[in-house]
This record gives structure tokens, sequence and C-alpha cells, in this order.
């Protein structure tokens, strides 16, 4: 879509006004909730050019494993090759162009195409063409199979979340995630993420909703609704225990509490981070890493919440959960801890469903203009409304 198409959609004049300052901004007008012609744009100047998250890594363990996955339109696999890197790549055979994988594969030796049965390596590299020649003739002079391999796609994997760049135009990954890292380096070390593994049950679940994804970024940003949202949270974790999470760099916001609690009563907790400050040992943070990211670090566990936009008006969320060291992800003795503290995060995460649902319904009126902020309790939200604002003009 071009630029001018776009403006017959909204007027740009709608999306410089949120760059404004909080006091004196609007939030993103109803046509970027509710358009199918915006939501084109919005995947070429949002999704495409930044690092955005398409699965993980634990879910394809072992060689050979691949997950089809659609980045609005665009088909994805995620494979674990031999050498077990996990490798991203076009889902799309080079020859006539039928999608080469739809549902989750384990362990295949090759990636094979339904229609010709055109097959791929695990590094993608095009190594059988039957019958190209004619019958039972499956090589061709002059045919150069390496011009025919998949395309593969700029990916890199932190904490187990496989981020991609379609157009290999972001950052270099660890350019780009490094002003996370460096405020989540007074909580863990490079060498504590690498002790994190995904819950062996009670580990993921996923939700459908009726709302723009970026309902839920909003909604996550801040704590201003825990209250009215969240009352047994809010009695747990006051909103009075909140403070607002800004990025300087504009490439994450959120909030942080002053009052988490390893849960549940007992003996028993989970491992914690074994770097984790004394004096910081009530603090959690949950931030919203843009565009499609939602994470949650507390010194016993850690969860990726991961949007997968479906349509305008419909959003899959994906809920991953992490513990620090086998014992706690894996063994049969915390299993009944890994049920309980799960379900707690479930029923927080479905409490947020009416909310961002309501907000959908809401942009149905011609008369809202993208609302007011409050400059003390939404400047969250504000910083993620201006990130998407600065790449749809960019």
């Amino acid at each position: 879509m071009s630029k001018r198409n776009l403006t017959e959609i909204l007027s740009l004049d709608k999306i410089e006004v949120v760059k404004n300052e909080i006091d004196k901004a609007h939030g993103l007008p109803n046509e970027c909730y509710t358009s199918n012609d915006y939501l084109d744009f919005e995947r070429d100047s949002v999704f495409l050019k930044n690092w955005t998250v398409i699965g993980t890594a634990s879910s394809v363990s072992e060689i050979g494993d691949t997950r089809p996955f659609d980045l609005i339109g665009i088909p994805l696999m995620i494979v674990r090759d031999r050498e077990k890197n996990i490798r991203v790549f076009h889902n799309v055979c080079s020859h006539r162009g039928h999608k080469l994988v739809d549902k989750v594969c384990k362990s295949r030796k090759l990636i094979v195409c339904p229609y010709h049965s055109w097959s791929y390596n695990l590094n993608g590299e095009l190594i059988r063409t039957p019958h190209i020649g004619g019958l039972n003739k499956h090589e061709l002079e002059g045919f150069n199979k390496n011009s025919s391999d998949l395309k593969e796609v700029r990916s890199c994997v932190w904490m187990d979340l496989v981020f991609v760049n379609i157009n290999s135009n972001a950052k270099d990954f660890n350019t780009s995630i490094k002003p996370l890292e460096d405020r989540w380096s007074k909580f863990i070390t490079k060498d504590d993420q690498k002790l994190i593994y995904h819950a062996k049950n009670f580990g993921n679940f996923e939700m459908s909703v009726n709302s723009n994804w970026k309902f839920a970024i909003e909604n996550y940003c801040e704590s201003y609704h825990l209250p009215s949202i969240h009352p047994e949270l809010n009695r747990v974790s006051n909103i009075e225990d909140h403070y607002h999470i800004e990025d300087e760099s504009m490439t994450f916001s959120g909030q942080g509490s002053m009052k988490y609690s390893q849960q549940f009563d007992g003996n028993k907790k989970f491992s914690t981070f074994p770097n984790w400050p004394n004096h910081l040992y009530e603090n959690s943070e949950y931030v919203s890493l843009f565009p499609n990211l939602m994470m949650g670090i507390h010194v016993d566990h850690f969860f990726a919440f991961w949007l997968e936009p479906l349509s305008m008006t419909q959003t899959k969320e994906h809920f991953e959960m992490y513990y620090i060291g086998k014992e706690s992800a894996c063994s049969e003795d915390y299993k009944e801890l890994r049920k309980k503290n799960f379900l707690f995060w479930q029923e927080v995460m479905n409490e947020d469903v009416s909310a961002i649902e309501g907000m959908q319904n809401g942009r149905k009126s011609p008369v809202y203009n993208g609302g007011n902020f409050s400059p003390v309790m939404d400047s969250p939200t504000h910083l993620f409304h201006k990130w998407v604002a600065e790449n749809l003009t960019a």
C-alpha cells in the first residue's frame, strides 16, 4: 500500500498528533484498529521491518522438527537443523510456489513439497528435483539447484523466543535488545538467561480474543487498570506498589512491582535466579517489547506472552512459562506448584480479555478521536502509541 492509499484511509495529521507530548496527544485513530486496508500497511511498516516474535525454540526441540507460522499472511517455518540451530525460512517451494508445511512435523529428514516432491534439506538446500528432465530424469542440464534453495529469513533466538526480521533492515538483534538487557542486568546476568527452561507441563496456553493486537500491548503496559480489572492481584500487589517503565530508545515500556512474593503456601519454592540481588527480591517487571511481545520477570520464574495478529479484530495470544533450572521446570516434585502458578497467571490474563475487547467495540464509534492520556498513569501506553506512529510515518 502506498502512502497515498494510507492517506485515503486516515488523515496523516491524526497520526502526527500521537507524537505530541502526552498532555496534548490523542491516541491512534479508530482506523488503526478497524480498517483491513490499514492492516496491510501496518504489516509492512511495523512487523516486517522490526524484530517480531513468531514462536519458541523449545517447540522445535529435536533435529528435524518443523513448525509453520503465518505472519499476517506471509507463510514462514521454523526448523531445527542438523547442527541443532534454529533457522527460519519462507514456507514456499521454489518450483511452483506451493506451501511446503501445513502442520507441526517431528524429526523429519527432508522438507518435501506435497505438489511435485521437490525436496530440501534442513539447511534449506534444494537436493532433489524428481522428473525435472522428464520421466525418471531427476537432473536437468543447465539447471542450478543452488539458485532455488529456500529463502532464509533473518532470525535470532533470545530467552527461547524466536525473532525474525523479514525485511532484514532492522538493527543487529544484539543491538536492538541491549536496552532491555541493560535494564534487566540489575536482576540477571547473560549467564542467568541460559538457566531458564520451558515448563514440562502447565507451561503454555493460547487464547483467541476479538480484539486488535495493539490493545493487548496497550493494556499490558500500564498498571492503571489493576483495581478494576484485577482486584485479587491488586490485593497482593497494589497499584501503589507499581512504577512505570519507559525505554528512552522507545523499544519497550511497561510497569514494575515492588511487592512480588513467591506464591503459595508450604515450604517448597521454585529455584531462583542466582544473581538476583537480595534488596530487589520482591521486585518484578512486566514489559512490552514492541511490536508483539509481553514479558514478566520474577526472582523465581519468567513468562512470555506473544501475539499473533489474525485480522484487524482478532488476535491469538500465546503464553509461555519458564523456570530456573530443570528441577523447577521439569520434575514431578514441582508439578503441583507449576500448576498453581500456571492457573494464577492464566486467570490474570483471562481477566484482561473483557478490557481489550471492550476497547475494540468502542472503536466503532465515529465520534471517538483516539482519546486522551493521563499524564501520570498512561505514559507507558503513550510511548507505545508514539512508537507505532513513528513506524507508520518513517
